[in-house]
């Protein structure tokens, strides 16, 4: 019997850092509307949900006749731990696979998401979760302490150690085991590289605009 993949979109009415940011103008569209777009053309995903708070992404989600969880102010607030709103969104939420893509990471491209799960499906249950990553190689230090080199030996940083940067920009982890760890992070995660491009992710003004140029010029749009 064929498991049910659910894509879910998590949308928030507030953002401290940038004012509207799902809704603000991106590229003569916005974060949102790109962000379904591209999960529209997957052909692995079953349904598509809206995670929200917000009356705008409502309406949205009705005009392209996607369903969507209202969810409640606790949950939408500043108060409410990522575990806290991970265990009440699995909990709230139907489907033996949840998908977690928030609209932050618009240069992911359908067949990537495609891809990735090709491979968790192909993989599970041997990994029982599945998150995007990147590679960082930078002089980092923690503590006022190197932590990735020996500053009397300093390397060139094409020969530091790999380290693996969460993105979020693509989770997936059965529903039951998001409840369990409240998390899209399982016991035995794979993780799927993406490359420097499609691991953008907007969190401030600054990513915005860069992410804004990127998209424009990808889609030749410039």
């Amino acid at each position: 019997m064929k498991k049910k993949i659910v894509a879910i979109v998590p949308v928030r009415k507030g953002s401290k850092r940038i004012k509207n940011k799902n809704f603000k103008n991106f590229a003569g569209s916005n974060l949102f509307e790109i962000k379904l777009k591209s999960l529209k053309k997957v052909g692995l995903i079953d349904e598509i949900i809206i995670s929200t708070d917000s009356e705008v992404a409502i309406k949205i989600a009705k005009k392209n006749n996607i369903r969507y969880h209202r969810r409640e102010k606790y949950y939408a607030s500043s108060k409410c731990t990522n575990s806290e709103f991970f265990e009440n969104l699995a909990k709230s939420i139907q489907g033996d696979f949840l998908m977690y893509t928030p609209c932050t990471a618009p240069l992911i491209e359908s067949n990537t998401i495609q891809k990735f799960l090709k491979k968790f499906i192909h993989n599970y249950p041997k990994f029982d979760s599945m998150n995007t990553i990147n590679y960082v190689k930078e002089h980092l230090w923690l503590n006022n302490k190197p932590l990735n080199y020996n500053p009397a030996n300093s390397p060139n940083t094409q020969d530091l150690p790999n380290i693996m940067k969460l993105t979020y920009g693509i989770n997936i982890i059965s529903r039951k085991k998001m409840i369990e760890k409240k998390n899209v992070l399982g016991s035995k995660p794979y993780f799927f590289e993406l490359d420097d491009l499609e691991s953008i992710d907007i969190d401030n003004p600054i990513d915005f605009k860069f992410a804004e140029f990127l998209y424009k010029k990808k889609y030749k749009k410039i």
